[in-house]
């Protein structure tokens, strides 16, 4: 073969190569993004009558999690929890996903900063 040809073939073979070395990579990629989307657990919590319901969660260790807080109070509330590091304030008729990522044993208190007496819960985490 002529060296012009030549460095074509070769051009070409790395090109289609790393073509197919990208299509592989971006498949795994794929593949943990969706398996860590489907490691997410959410667990449904409603605020009413300045009453977080229900207000007593359990669920399992090492597992992500993430709190979907539906606030059906006519004032905004702001859930607040310092054993999990969050807080975030919720509007009134507004829906917040709160995520608190994976837990390890134990239980982890959250309230409602506007109305502590009220509102308040635990995460048993087993």
């Amino acid at each position: 073969m002529k060296n012009g040809v030549r460095v074509y073939v070769t051009v070409v073979v790395a090109m289609v190569f790393g073509i197919v070395l990208a299509g592989k990579s971006f498949a795994n990629d794929a593949a943990k993004v969706d398996a860590s989307a489907e490691a997410v657990q959410s667990v449904t919590v409603t605020l009413k009558n300045h009453v977080f319901e229900p207000s007593a969660i359990e669920v399992p260790a090492d597992k992500k999690i993430a709190l979907v807080v539906t606030n059906s109070d006519a004032t905004p509330e702001e859930f607040e929890s310092h054993d999990l590091h969050r807080e975030k304030v919720i509007a009134a008729g507004a829906t917040a996903t709160i995520n608190v990522g994976r837990l390890k044993p134990g239980i982890y208190k959250f309230a409602g900063e506007y109305n502590e007496k009220t509102a308040h819960g635990t995460i048993t985490v087993k």
